[in-house]
């Protein structure tokens, strides 16, 4: 997959993606292809977003910044349609079809309903994935587009993977390569990260049942919460992770082990 993505720290609290060497070496080659086809720029694309949401309008400004910035407003313009809500939700989450869906970048995003990498994967599949429709694709009378995309590629690879049922780190290694194909590609690109914040509590440190997808996994489950006199300290907190992590990887362990066995 080339060396785009050499280098890159993923550790968290940091930003390991933005790059604007990169990013300007990309689109100078990518500047000289499109020029040869015809296209002129400035490139404008159409953002749309919900006027009430002050936030939501705030991070596509600052969108528009960065990439106007790294670019050039003279090479990509980022035109950032302020709606109504109800014209907001008429070409996005409510939008009738994929057409009705009429703008070029869109800012998405959901939580995994189950642990196996084909949860955040298998929504961008060319046959019937969910978010063929925010593409603005309809599986049936756009397959040349999708072709053009990769997007039979893409799905050719999940399909492989699924198909791996028995030997769990094999099915993870192929959904990787599905990963890595849609991460090359760049049709879905990583935005922004949550969790990373300061918070003032008195919930004891990992008595709340957790998940890392699900609705168990939420600040609205308090199945095991218990709450504390006081607020919980860094140190308290940073004892109370080590201690976790160690009973959770014992716990893995053994659950992966009763899993071989039980398989076999």
């Amino acid at each position: 997959y080339g060396t785009e993505w050499s280098e890159i720290n993923l550790a968290d609290a940091q930003d390991g993606y933005f790059n604007k060497e990169k990013a300007q070496a990309k689109f100078a080659e990518a500047k000289k292809e499109l020029e040869a086809q015809g296209v002129t720029f400035p490139i404008h694309l159409d953002i749309p977003v919900d006027q009430t949401n002050k936030n939501a309008v705030s991070g596509m400004n600052s969108l528009k910044q960065t990439l106007e910035t790294v670019l050039g407003s003279d090479h990509v313009v980022i035109d950032v349609q302020q709606l109504s809500t109800d014209d907001f939700g008429n070409v996005a989450f409510l939008a009738p079809n994929p057409a009705a869906r009429d703008y070029d970048l869109n800012f998405d995003g959901w939580v995994g309903d189950y642990q196996d990498p084909s949860t955040y994967l298998d929504p961008f599949n060319a046959e019937d994935g969910f978010y063929l429709k925010i593409f603005g694709l309809d599986a049936k009378e756009d397959q040349e587009l999708i072709k053009s995309l990769g997007l039979d590629t893409y799905t050719k690879l999940l399909k492989e993977a699924d198909a791996e049922n028995q030997d769990v780190a094999k099915r993870y290694e192929k959904y990787a390569e599905a990963q890595a194909w849609m991460i090359d590609n760049s049709l879905v690109m990583s935005a922004m990260s949550n969790g990373g914040t300061a918070s003032v509590t008195k919930v004891t440190p990992f008595t709340r049942a957790y998940s890392l997808v699900g609705i168990k996994g939420d600040g609205n489950n308090y199945k095991y919460m218990r709450l504390q006199k006081d607020p919980v300290t860094k140190k308290q907190f940073d004892e109370a992770k080590a201690k976790w992590e160690a009973e959770s990887k014992k716990a893995i362990e053994k659950s992966q082990k009763e899993f071989e066995n039980h398989i076999k």
